[in-house]
């Protein structure tokens, strides 16, 4: 397993010589294994454990476990407890996505403050199965089936072509101890029940399943970059946008695959399923006909559609000058700028934004967030349209109503306020200045 786990490292470029990495380490049998592969091919590396405060006696077992092996190992643990409970019910979140957005929220933030490379996690290739299956059966389309990618970013994932059995086997061979989740062996969730009584079943009947099924989601993931290529150039050759409106031909539409090409169209706005579908229905009927989303209007005139914002949601605005302490509207917002120095300490919440205050340009503006808007979230590098960044982040109507932007003088995103900063005006290791905004209450 070592010499195919370097292989695979190499031929995909995760591991470069030089490179120093945070393996995230929860104790469990996947993430001992990455770490201990880690270190026998020699990678500069740090641990990092999230304490999610879940399961009482039993996280902090896991993260008394994880500080013996560090110890053990001689490698640095970072660690960081967090109270997700209320976090997920502060911003109406599943435990499983609150625990999500804090663990990568806290590691980019972690591989800023060490000025690492990358973060290492353990997904395998049974978690590649599962997650096929989850959205299969909630009825996901080719974007939804697509697979894990061996690098994202900052984030590698050296471990998906092994699968659970390949890492157990090595743990047990090599005497690694770690810790077993309770409730991975109950079948109280979707994801458990898929592993615990689905799988086998296949596997039973089709010996060989899980690699066809792995060999299918690299199939649809190659097909799925085709097709958003080929989908965002058939977009840009039938929008005609003139300030914020957007407006294709009806006629568009009634071409084959037209239901599919509406709903790539609308669904960031938005849009349903069920909504798009009378949509559709409509369009052979009388012209004057509007249907609206929580933000956005669609209006069917004779021969046309046109995409407008509702205008309301981008009505609250203030400036921020580079000496304002604190606006109580249109949110409340605290603002300080501070020296940094050998005693600094990065925050991980989400409640706070900690910028280099060199890049930016006063006055700051506070808005609501209109079409188009787009950033380039923390840890990427390329752009990506708020919208979509909603859409994966499985935003609710009403939180979209309620996110408000932080913009720069020049007009770009510094921070999606509560959610993230955009990557150009992250803190650097050269950063002299910190500017820290808190959203309050």
């Amino acid at each position: 397993m070592l010499e195919r786990f370097c292989q695979n490292s190499r031929d995909l470029g995760l591991i470069k010589d030089g490179d120093k990495i945070i393996v995230a380490l929860s104790g469990g049998v996947d993430s001992m294994v990455l770490a201990e592969l880690m270190l026998r091919i020699g990678v500069s590396c740090v641990f990092a454990h999230c304490n999610f405060q879940l399961r009482e006696e039993a996280s902090d077992s896991d993260e008394r476990h994880v500080r013996h092996y560090a110890e053990q190992k001689g490698v640095a643990v970072y660690v960081k407890h967090f109270d997700t409970k209320k976090y997920a019910a502060t911003h109406g979140l599943s435990i499983e996505m609150a625990a999500r957005d804090l663990r990568y929220g806290w590691f980019e933030q972690l591989r800023q403050q060490l000025a690492y490379d990358k973060i290492a996690l353990a997904h395998h290739a049974d978690d590649q199965i599962e997650t096929f299956f989850i959205n299969l059966l909630r009825g996901s389309g080719i974007n939804g089936l697509k697979a894990m990618k061996p690098i994202n970013g900052h984030l590698i994932r050296p471990l998906l072509w092994a699968s659970r059995t390949q890492i157990e086997d090595f743990a047990r061979q090599n005497g690694l101890q770690w810790c077993e989740d309770a409730t991975n062996a109950e079948s109280l969730y979707l994801r458990n029940k898929i592993r615990n009584e689905l799988l086998p079943v296949f596997d039973r009947l089709f010996p060989e399943c899980r690699k066809s099924v792995l060999r299918s989601i690299g199939y649809l993931s190659s097909e799925n970059e085709l097709y958003r290529a080929m989908l965002q150039n058939r977009l840009a050759t039938i929008i005609r946008l003139e300030n914020d409106v957007q407006t294709i031909d009806k006629q568009c539409f009634c071409e084959e695959n037209g239901k599919q090409l509406l709903f790539e169209w609308l669904c960031p706005y938005g849009f349903n399923t069920d909504q798009i579908g009378f949509i559709l229905r409509a369009m052979e009927g009388n012209p004057g006909k509007h249907f609206l989303s929580a933000s956005h209007q669609l209006s069917m005139e004779r021969d046309i559609l046109q995409l407008s914002p509702i205008m309301e949601e981008i009505s609250c605005e203030a400036l921020i000058d580079s000496e304002m302490r604190e606006i109580q509207s249109p949110m409340n917002l605290r603002f300080s700028k501070f020296e940094k120095d050998g005693n600094f300490v990065m925050d991980s919440s989400l409640e706070v934004a900690l910028l280099d205050f060199d890049k930016l340009v006063f006055p700051l503006k506070l808005r609501k967030w209109k079409t188009g808007d787009h950033f380039r979230p923390l840890g990427m590098k390329g752009s990506k349209l708020l919208s979509d960044f909603f859409v994966d982040r499985g935003f609710t109507a009403h939180q979209k109503k309620q996110t408000f932007v932080l913009l720069n003088a020049d007009g770009s995103i510094v921070w999606v306020v509560g959610q993230r900063i955009d990557d150009r005006f992250k803190l650097e290791p050269r950063t002299n200045i910190v500017y820290e905004c808190h959203l309050i209450g």
